[in-house]
C-alpha cells in the first residue's frame, strides 16, 4: 500500500503552529525560524488546497480545513512520540554483550550477577560467538574477544593475557606415575589436542624438542574451555591459560606443573565502537569490568578513529 501523506516536516509545522495557535511559539519549539514556519505551512496549504490559518491581526484562526486535519495529525504525533520513547527507553535499559565461550564460561557468567545487582535498570543479554560482528548492523553493544587488539575504529581493552602453561589433573598424574620434574617429562603423558601449534611452542620456549608431534587431522576439541573439562576428567594434559583456572588450581582439580608461561602476543578484550564510548549502558558495563582487572585494562586502551564499523579478531586458535 502507498500512502498519500505530505511532506512531514510541513506537517509538523502546521500541527505545532496550530497547537500553540502561534508561528511564533511554533518556531521556538522546533528550533525554527517564523519565516521558515511561515514557509512549511505554504507548503502544506498548496498540497492541500486550501488555507489552514486566517491572520487576525496578532493571531492566527484555523480554518475549517485545518480543524479537519489538525486532531489526528496530533494524535499521530504523541503516538509516534510515545513509541519512539518506548523504544528508545528499551534499548538504554539493555546491554547486548557478544562473548567468545572462553571468556563467558570461565569467567563473565560468574561475575555477571554483580552487575545485575550494582545496575538493575540494566538487563544483560549475553550471547556467545566467535564470529565477525558488525556493530553497524548487528544490535550488538560490546563483545569480548581474543586477538592482538589492533582492531581499526574500536576501543578495545585488554582484560586478560592470552598466556598458555600445561595443566593436568591429579589424577592423571597419579595414574601414569612418572614424576613431572622437569617439562620434558610431559611427553610421556597423553596430551589434550596435541597436534595444535602451542604445544610445539611452549615446548620450543623451554627447549624441549617435540619428535611426534601428532597428527594435525586428528579430531580436535577446538575451545579452551572444552579442553580444560578434557583435563579436568584425567584425559590428557592440556594447554590453558592459568587465569581462568586458579579455582581449579586451588580446588585442586588441576595442576600447573611449571610456573613458565608462553608469552603469546594475544590478549582478552573488551570492544565497542568508539563512536558509543559514552553510551551510558556501555560506560557502565566497561567500568566494572575493568574494575576486575586494573593492571591491564586501564593502561592498555586503543582508540583508533577510521570509519570501519566490522572487525574480524584474530582467535588464540583454542580461545
Amino acid at each position: 500500500m502507498v500512502r498519500s501523506l505530505p511532506p512531514l516536516t510541513a506537517l509538523r509545522a502546521f500541527e505545532a503552529a496550530a497547537r500553540h495557535l502561534s508561528f511564533t511559539r511554533a518556531a521556538d519549539e522546533l528550533g525554527m525560524t517564523q519565516a521558515a514556519v511561515s514557509y512549511q505551512i505554504k507548503v502544506l496549504e498548496e498540497r492541500v488546497g486550501a488555507a489552514l490559518f486566517v491572520r487576525t491581526g496578532r493571531q492566527v484562526v484555523l480554518t475549517a480545513a485545518a480543524h479537519t486535519l489538525v486532531g489526528e495529525t496530533t494524535l499521530a504525533f504523541d503516538r509516534i512520540a510515545a513509541a519512539y520513547g518506548e523504544a528508545r527507553g528499551a534499548t538504554a535499559s539493555v546491554l547486548s554483550i557478544n562473548s567468545i565461550p572462553t571468556f563467558a564460561s570461565l569467567w563473565l557468567a560468574r561475575h555477571l550477577g554483580e552487575f545485575q545487582v550494582a545496575h538493575p535498570s540494566v538487563a544483560v543479554q549475553l550471547a556467545c560467538s566467535r564470529d565477525l560482528v558488525d556493530f553497524a548492523r548487528e544490535p550488538v553493544d560490546a563483545v569480548l574477544r581474543a586477538g592482538d587488539g589492533n582492531w581499526p575504529g574500536l576501543c578495545t581493552h585488554m582484560l586478560v593475557r592470552g598466556d598458555f602453561s600445561p595443566m593436568l589433573s591429579p589424577a592423571l598424574l597419579e595414574r601414569i606415575g612418572h614424576p613431572l620434574r622437569e617439562p620434558a617429562d610431559l611427553l610421556r603423558y597423553p596430551l589434550v589436542d596435541p597436534g595444535y601449534p602451542w604445544w610445539d611452542l611452549w615446548f620450543e620456549s623451554v627447549g624441549v624438542r617435540r619428535d611426534n608431534a601428532g597428527d594435525p587431522d586428528r579430531s580436535k576439541l577446538s575451545s579452551q574451555d572444552l579442553e580444560a573439562i578434557a583435563a579436568v576428567a584425567g584425559h590428557g594434559v592440556a594447554m590453558l591459560t592459568p587465569f581462568f583456572y586458579r579455582d581449579q588450581v586451588a580446588s585442586g582439580a588441576l595442576i600447573q606443573p611449571f610456573a613458565h608461561l608462553y608469552p603469546i602476543n594475544r590478549a582478552y578484550y573488551l570492544v565497542y565502537p568508539e563512536s558509543r564510548c559514552n553510551v551510558p549502558k556501555i560506560r557502565l558495563f566497561r567500568d566494572w569490568i575493568i574494575s576486575h582487572f586494573p593492571e591491564t585494562a586501564c593502561s592498555n586502551e586503543r582508540r583508533v578513529r577510521t570509519n570501519e564499523a566490522a572487525f574480524r579478531p584474530e582467535g588464540l586458535g583454542h580461545a
